[in-house]
């Protein structure tokens, strides 16, 4: 596994998984015309109506990049490897990118890491679960 594509894939994965969640969130306000931040308390219905499915966005988008970083004679430790590194990597780009730097759809550390789930603690197992995903769909060595 070389470091520099495993880092281009993880960041891969992360933007498309967050684009998803951010289209889906505009999808609801605009096409199905749920609450926003400015109609409510919290994130808006639109948003709130996404969360179940985040989990499962990660699930369909991180086994395929992880996949990609896992060479054809990869073994469990390899997968572990990658598992321990994403998952920390996630950990440290959310408290940075969602509750640390302020932006329009920033959240407190209660916000995120209580009022969220069981949804984040899903999103994390799946992120830390995707290089076995990966390791399994290429057959166990």
């Amino acid at each position: 596994m070389q470091l520099k594509w495993i880092v281009i894939w993880y960041f891969a994965a992360y933007a498309i998984v967050t684009s998803i969640g951010i289209a889906h969130t505009v999808f609801n306000i605009t096409v199905r015309h749920m609450g926003t931040m400015r109609d409510g308390p919290g994130m808006g219905e639109g948003y709130e109506r996404t969360r179940p499915w985040h989990p499962l966005y990660n699930l369909l988008v991180f086994p395929l990049f992880a996949g990609l970083c896992l060479p054809g004679g990869a073994a469990v430790r390899d997968a572990a490897a990658l598992s321990l590194l994403w998952g920390t990597a996630t950990v440290v780009l959310d408290v940075f990118g969602w509750v640390l730097i302020r932006h329009p759809w920033s959240l407190s550390f209660r916000e995120f890491y209580v009022d969220y789930q069981p949804w984040i603690t899903l999103i994390y197992l799946t992120i830390c679960a995707s290089p076995f995903l990966a390791l399994l769909s290429k057959g166990l060595r």
